[in-house]
């Protein structure tokens, strides 16, 4: 594998010539394949350079843009596939999200006890700095109504598990951080559609209800999969019965529904309880999605160690379409974008830490909460932003903030690691 790498980075160099001589001379045949080559070639070989391995997830999603601005058509339809279809997108978020909570346990709410002070903080800091921040660059620089929906969108969402990584790298207090994504993902239902309705609902139409219903779906849903492999791991056999119940009725009420029961309901039933049936199916298809991972975990004990994986391709999936389908906005865009990026991810962690320390936080939670409040889930703004049907536009903010994230993240935590705090707090270690 180290060979490989070592050989790609002679690839990236030859690409990297061939990518030059296409700009000097003005050849789109020579700077396009090269530079495409060059982003994927260096992305593989990058994990050779000890200093730059911990970016090559990031390096993937620069790949992901490069190769979706030079050849767009590419990225939007694949034969008779739609790669923008909204039930397509719906299911791809839900594995990212179902890959999130494989990372988390229903032991990460035992945090509350011993960090509510934090986790308040935390949550308050997270739900009003960033997307008062996002209202606020809106205002000042001023982007079509959808696409200035888009960064309050993902100022409104909660954090995800970058968070979680970059507090680890930074030897803060992993503890608060595990149980501040943990309660921001439970908040987010009501919350982000909240926001949403308050200070964006000039720009577009938010309805909150319907917002609300699909932020269960995409996050909650998938992640409550998660969660009852991770109880089925320590169930007793009385509970492992119950379990075993519950599936066959779920099998039993979707094999209905399917056939003819919600044909029938959705001629008896008002929208809103159609919504909330709706949810109700999603919920009943993740019973048996956990109870069927948690089936083959026994026999395969290894396989959450591959969900990431899943996860981190289905945000490179959501920024190549994204930036596929809004290619032509980013030509004009795209700069003042990132730099609004760069400035609302920036007081994030500015905000995030001082405040914390205004409140007497000690400094590694302060750092914590930096990176809850800095950090948000780009997955699920581009969930919504596809399921809105509008991920050209209000999608546009989360592919260009993500990759920023991931890079102002990294170098931040690095930077906090090497001027470590005594007394930094782990998931192994008594708080």
């Amino acid at each position: 594998m180290r060979l490989l790498q070592k050989f790609c980075l002679g690839i990236s160099a030859l690409s990297a010539i061939l990518l030059l001589a296409g700009i000097f001379t003005g050849s789109p045949t020579l700077w396009q394949p090269g530079a495409v080559c060059f982003a994927v070639s260096f992305a593989i070989g990058i994990a050779a350079i000890d200093v730059l391995k911990n970016y090559q997830y990031t390096a993937w999603i620069i790949v992901a843009v490069v190769s979706a601005m030079i050849y767009p058509n590419a990225f939007l339809k694949w034969g008779a596939v739609d790669l923008r279809n909204k039930w397509l997108i719906l299911v791809i978020v839900q594995m990212v999200m179902f890959g999130m909570g494989i990372q988390m346990s229903i032991r990460d709410f035992t945090g509350l006890a011993s960090t509510g002070k934090g986790v308040l903080i935390g949550l308050a800091c997270h739900f009003s700095i960033m997307p008062l921040m996002g209202f606020l660059l809106t205002r000042i620089f001023h982007f079509d109504p959808e696409i200035a929906a888009g960064i309050i969108l993902i100022g409104s969402c909660s954090s995800g598990l970058a968070s979680n990584v970059m507090v680890y790298l930074a030897r803060a207090n992993l503890v608060l951080s595990v149980t501040v994504t943990a309660m921001a993902t439970l908040a987010a239902p009501f919350l982000t559609p909240l926001l949403m309705r308050l200070l964006a609902g000039t720009l577009i139409e938010v309805k909150f209800i319907a917002m609300m219903m699909e932020i269960i779906k995409i996050v909650i849903v998938p992640i409550g999969a998660a969660f009852l492999h991770d109880y089925l791991k320590r169930a007793s056999i009385s509970g492992k019965r119950i379990t075993a119940v519950i599936v066959m009725f779920c099998m039993v009420w979707l094999v209905c529904q399917w056939l003819f029961m919600w044909d029938w309901l959705a001629t008896q039933l008002p929208d809103a309880a159609q919504q909330s049936l709706s949810v109700f199916n999603f919920f009943t298809g993740a019973f048996l999605v956990g109870w069927a991972y948690h089936q083959l975990y026994l026999k395969f004990s290894n396989i959450d160690k591959f969900i990431p994986y899943l996860s981190m391709f289905g945000i490179v999936y959501f920024t190549t379409v994204t930036t596929a389908a809004g290619r032509d906005n980013l030509l004009h865009v795209g700069l003042l974008l990132f730099l609004v990026a760069v400035i609302h991810n920036g007081a994030g962690y500015f905000f995030g830490y001082w405040l914390s320390r205004l409140f007497r936080l000690d400094k590694n939670s302060a750092r914590t909460i930096a990176f809850e409040v800095g950090l948000q889930n780009g997955g699920m703004a581009s969930g919504l932003a596809g399921t809105m049907g509008k991920l050209a536009t209000v999608g546009l903010a989360a592919a260009v903030f993500s990759p920023w994230m991931n890079i102002s993240g990294s170098v931040l935590a690095n930077y906090w690691r090497r001027r470590a705090v005594d007394g930094s707090v782990t998931l192994d270690s008594k708080p």
